[in-house]
């Protein structure tokens, strides 16, 4: 895959899990201030943010992992991909490909949360799961 074609593949990505974070993957503007409001490091411009929805730029290593953090998603997928694009026999359906889903919305909607509510969450999920073992 050409440069030009990663940078559009991570552009699709990056909108992809701002849409399921209940972010506009139209506003670079927003993208910026949300980044810069939890990456410790040097803050990003307007520019910057808007590169990188159109395909123009990735982020360094640093900021897309903050990004993958932020957003609920695998720094890898964000980076590259799900394994589906670089399978040799088409093989799909792997951890994280799933990752592409709604399942993106309740990560970032459980990290919105506080510590309490997240435990609870968490808990939740746990009695689910053994409800449904126990089927």
């Amino acid at each position: 895959m050409n440069s030009s074609n990663e940078r559009e593949s991570f552009s699709q990505r990056l909108q992809l899990a701002l849409k399921n974070a209940h972010y506009s993957p139209d506003s670079p503007t927003r993208l910026a201030r949300e980044f810069n409001i939890r990456f410790d490091g040097r803050p990003i411009t307007v520019h910057a943010a808007r590169k990188w929805l159109v395909g123009e730029a990735i982020p360094t290593q640093e900021k897309l992992r903050m990004i993958a953090q932020w957003l609920g998603v695998p720094a890898e997928w964000l980076r590259f991909g799900g394994p589906e694009s670089a399978a040799p026999n088409g093989e799909t359906g792997s951890a994280l490909s799933r990752f592409e889903s709604v399942d993106v919305k309740l990560i970032a909607d459980l990290q919105r949360l506080d510590e309490h509510h997240r435990h609870i969450a968490r808990e939740f999920i746990r009695m689910l799961v053994r409800v449904n073992y126990q089927k």
